[in-house]
């Protein structure tokens, strides 16, 4: 079963079509178990990358984080567990094959790879990314809030479309982040609210870390 608040705005269901699924739980109702099914949920990137890249399979690349708003953008934060392994290009893969067949998938939604770091400094620096960064200070670490200063030129491409990149880099990393030019500043609580060009918030993002029910994937012949 997949609920329209599951479905991305993005997808065109036609019969013969074959589509990949998160699998919610599984319900006991009076005709039978009922499968719930997501296109919208953060654990379907992750394990769509999984199929794509045997460097997370061995376990040399990790998916620390996935912000996500479906349909429309997420980005993922990539760790190297071994030496000499790029992260970013173990998921972007030659020429962008990898990358790109799980944008395909998932009705051509734009992804973001950036490199995830234990010092919060990095990491908010790398998911404000298309953006360049002039500096990340800490404001406030016991409430994770921090300030990002950019020049002028790259103010927009922060905060991005509708308060998108900056709204995506909060949720990514787990901090309150403003960003600053000498000209403007917008904290990405100001965008929190704002409308996300119709994708769904009811799974915005996820620890990948940490264990799930389910994470099976199912295929189907067709699709009505």
């Amino acid at each position: 079963l997949l609920i329209p608040a599951e479905q991305l705005f993005t997808d065109n269901y036609k019969i013969g079509q074959r589509f990949r699924f998160f699998i919610l739980r599984v319900e006991e109702t009076n005709r039978g178990p009922v499968v719930l099914l997501s296109r919208t949920h953060p654990r379907l990137i992750y394990k769509l990358f999984e199929f794509e890249v045997p460097e997370i399979e061995t376990g040399s690349v990790e998916i620390k984080a996935i912000a996500r708003e479906a349909g429309s953008r997420s980005k993922i934060a990539v760790h190297s567990k071994e030496e000499g392994v790029d992260p970013i290009g173990s998921l972007v893969g030659q020429k962008g094959v990898r990358v790109q067949t799980v944008i395909n998938e998932l009705s051509g939604e734009k992804i973001d790879i950036v490199e995830w770091s234990a010092n919060p400094v990095e990491f908010i620096s790398h998911a404000l990314s298309p953006a360049k960064i002039s500096d990340v200070k800490i404001l406030d670490e016991y409430h994770q809030h921090a300030l990002a200063e950019v020049k002028d030129d790259q103010f927009s491409l922060a905060i991005g479309k509708k308060g998108q990149n900056v709204r995506l880099a909060a949720k990514l990393t787990g901090w309150k982040i403003d960003v600053r030019s000498p000209k403007e500043e917008v904290s990405s609580e100001q965008v929190e609210a704002t409308d996300q060009e119709g994708g769904s918030t009811e799974h915005s993002s996820a620890n990948v870390q940490e264990p799930q029910k389910t994470e099976v994937i199912i295929e189907p012949e067709t699709k009505e």
